[in-house]
């Protein structure tokens, strides 16, 4: 069966960054593990509880078809984080399909998988974006290969079809 990692913070996510995907994600037939740092349920930054289905450190690429690293200012968490950065590049090396959306791609782009690709984010982290080599876009959804990003809350939809259009493409 076809699994889907959303990895979430573990507090101040953006609830529908994780809420709206998942829905399109399980309604095209797709499992979906929410991982994080944090145990037990975690705490959107709208308030909305969700629960961690397995920790983030034991989590392997190769059990996934997509990884998608949700939103959110808590989503900084994962930017200096090995494991984060580590799940980032195994993603992309077997070939599967990497998003983030909001904040969340610069933890791609700290992870050295944004360098010279065509990305989007939350307008205030452009210069991270930027400073760590990735080719700004300004659009709300950006997909380069297997990589994909979006600017925030209000494309949560159009950047979950487009993972869902990239992982047709597999």
């Amino acid at each position: 069966m076809a699994t889907i990692l959303m990895v979430v913070a573990s507090r101040d996510f953006r609830d529908e960054e994780y809420s709206e995907p998942r829905g399109l994600f399980e309604a095209a037939g797709y499992t979906v593990v929410t991982a994080s740092s944090g145990t037990g349920p975690v705490k959107g930054a709208l308030g909305s509880w969700v629960p961690v289905d397995r920790p983030l450190a034991g989590c392997r690429a190769v059990d996934f078809d997509a990884v998608v690293f949700v939103g959110g200012y808590g989503a900084l968490e994962y930017a200096d984080s090995n494991t984060a950065h580590r799940l980032c590049r195994e993603t992309l090396d077997r070939r599967r399909v990497l998003a983030a959306l909001c904040v969340a791609p610069v933890i791609l782009a700290r992870a050295g998988v944004l360098e010279n690709r065509r990305a989007t984010c939350f307008p205030d982290q452009n210069d991270a974006l930027e400073s760590l080599g990735a080719v700004l876009t300004g659009e709300a959804v950006t997909v380069d290969g297997r990589i994909v990003t979006a600017d925030g809350p209000l494309h949560a939809r159009e950047f979950a079809q487009a993972v869902l259009a990239a992982l047709g493409r597999l």
